[in-house]
């Protein structure tokens, strides 16, 4: 038994690894640097906890994610393996003192916020660690690239050069080729180093339902599918009502989101784990480091921006490979709301003056000045006196800070020191008409967004690609095959249709069709060179399912114009 697997069977007494874990062990022990592409609840901590504990010196892991910090460093002194975080809001003296005690060796890992990297206490320490491995997690919110881009992250690239010869793991669970591209570059690798495993569910059904009645539905579908359930929205307030909801049709259910206390997520977190409660219905602040395996349902009441945050989100279903389900439920405007996020997210530039102009009055800097000087910030009470839409003033202090104008960080729960947001302004304030939004923060990523939100559209609209090989193509996994259990091959294989056929009658169909409004069925079907059946079935299949298609008294069309569509 090599000292790997003697480790892995010492602390967590597994007796071997899962796949790709061990292959991303001996990658990162011969000092490569690696980039690691593992599912949510692959294993990813010990693909770095493993090689540190083999090695000489302290591992600094970099995550963006502060409960997740705690819990994995709870998880680690929980089996005799000393760790530590160091993460914003907590105290100057608290701080100097876990760093000092990392400096001397008293901690085998140690964990930071990405904010805390720029900081010249942190690398005055960090010169003085003897550290043997950098581990990178969330890897894709280095890339511009990405769904979840932290400007924070760009601060890495110093620390490597800071730490000559030591080597950086990097992982995330959802990347798109390009952000695996990115991320290397970013993360100055010296050459291409992925290990990736497949985005493969063989067990979890993806299934798209279009309703009216969203919480009709729920509380109908969590009485057909038993077992553990979470149930995402985006708004806190509709977690409390649809909670509620389930709650008096006499399901067991909570609610869950970022403005609750540390103490009340902790114990409503504890009752779901336990399964005290069947249903927690939340907003996408629950469910990262969760290791629940049995969990069977995930019902999406809306679709997230990206689908990168959909894969994630629903990829904590099924994890112990029993039979799950992940269902998106969807209404005719679902579509039209995910758009409008593109111009929440992208406020007009003179907006984005108007909020930096009422930012530095709210303040009293001067202009010329205030560069360095950190503002504990109110954000509802410069909501009163700024006069703007609360979510685009949100959302123009992000394209502040990736102006390059100001450093953003919102507060965190009171647990720690700090428990008001803070703005340092990292540049003194300029006149309002000198504000320069780069195209790389503003057009390029508002691009990038319409392009993730479209895909997301696509998903939630498709009738004809199985869901699965849709979601894998996005990842980049080419020539799978249909997964057989999603709703689009459920439909497909119910009209005794396979998805080649399905297709080529679609195609000739609409090339036919092209340049004639409407034509009998009887005179389409000897122009196709299929059974009369399968024709029949496919025509009222896409009457049926596709809005390009209508049959009307024995006759087919397609609409030439798609905004005519009923």
């Amino acid at each position: 038994m090599d000292v790997y697997h003697k480790i892995l069977r010492k602390y967590w007494g597994y007796p071997a690894f899962r796949p790709l874990q061990e292959d991303i062990i001996h990658s990162v022990c011969a000092g490569r640097d690696t980039l690691g592409l593992m599912p949510t609840g692959g294993g990813k901590s010990v693909t770095f906890q493993v090689p540190a504990l083999a090695m000489e010196g302290i591992c600094l892991v970099i995550t963006p994610l502060i409960a997740l910090m705690r819990d994995q460093v709870d998880n680690l002194r929980r089996v005799g393996i000393k760790a530590t975080a160091v993460y914003s809001g907590m105290g100057r003296q608290e701080i100097v003192a876990e760093l000092e005690n990392c400096v001397s060796g008293q901690y085998k890992f140690l964990y930071v916020s990405p904010e805390r990297l720029a900081t010249g206490l942190f690398r005055e320490k960090l010169q003085a660690m003897n550290v043997c491995l950098l581990v990178v997690d969330e890897s894709h919110c280095i890339s511009q690239w990405g769904y979840d881009f932290r400007p924070s992250y760009l601060h890495i690239a110093d620390i490597r050069e800071q730490l000559p010869g030591v080597p950086v793991l990097a992982l995330t669970a959802t990347a798109t080729p390009e952000v695996v591209d990115d991320i290397q570059r970013r993360l100055l690798f010296k050459e291409k180093n992925v290990f990736r495993t497949s985005f493969v569910r063989p067990n979890l059904a993806y299934i798209v339902r279009r309703t009216e009645d969203k919480l009709g539905t729920l509380a109908y579908i969590l009485g057909k599918v038993p077992g553990t359930a979470i149930v995402y929205t985006r708004s806190r307030k509709q977690t409390k009502e649809a909670a509620l909801f389930l709650q008096q049709a006499g399901i067991s259910a909570d609610f869950f989101h970022a403005g609750l206390n540390r103490e009340e997520k902790a114990i409503r977190q504890h009752r779901w784990k336990n399964n005290e409660c069947r249903v927690m219905v939340a907003t996408n602040a629950f469910g990262m480091g969760i290791d629940k395996p049995d969990v069977r349902l995930v019902v999406h009441l809306d679709m997230p921006g990206s689908l990168e945050e959909y894969f994630q989100e629903a990829g904590r279903v099924g994890r112990d490979s029993r039979k799950a389900f992940a269902v998106a439920l969807c209404t005719d405007t679902d579509s039209f709301h995910l758009k409008k996020r593109i111009d929440d997210e992208f406020p007009e530039k003179k907006l984005i003056g108007k909020v930096y102009e009422a930012l530095g009055d709210y303040f009293r800097i001067q202009e010329g000045q205030g560069k360095d000087i950190v503002h504990n910030f109110e954000l509802t009470d410069f909501y009163s006196t700024c006069q703007l839409p609360p979510l685009q003033i949100h959302h123009a202090l992000k394209l502040l800070e990736l102006s390059g104008y100001i450093e953003y960080c919102e507060a965190i729960d009171e647990s720690s020191f700090q428990t008001a947001s803070q703005i340092t302004y990292t540049h003194p304030r300029v006149r309002t008409n000198a504000l320069i939004i780069p195209s790389s923060a503003y057009e390029e990523r508002r691009e990038r967004m319409k392009k993730r939100i479209s895909k997301v559209v696509e998903y939630m609209n498709g009738i004809h690609i199985c869901r699965s090989r849709l979601l894998l193509s996005y990842f980049g996994e080419k020539n799978t095959e249909d997964c057989g259990c999603c709703d689009v091959c459920l439909s497909k294989n119910d009209s005794g249709l396979n998805n080649r056929d399905f297709n080529a009658i679609r195609d000739l169909l609409l090339r036919l069709l092209s340049t004639r409004q409407l034509l009998p069925v009887t005179t389409l079907l000897p122009l196709l060179p299929f059974p009369e059946e399968k024709i029949v079935t496919t025509i009222r299949f896409l009457a049926e399912h596709d809005k390009r298609f209508y049959l009307k008294e024995g006759k087919v069309g397609i609409f030439t114009d798609i905004g005519n569509a009923r």
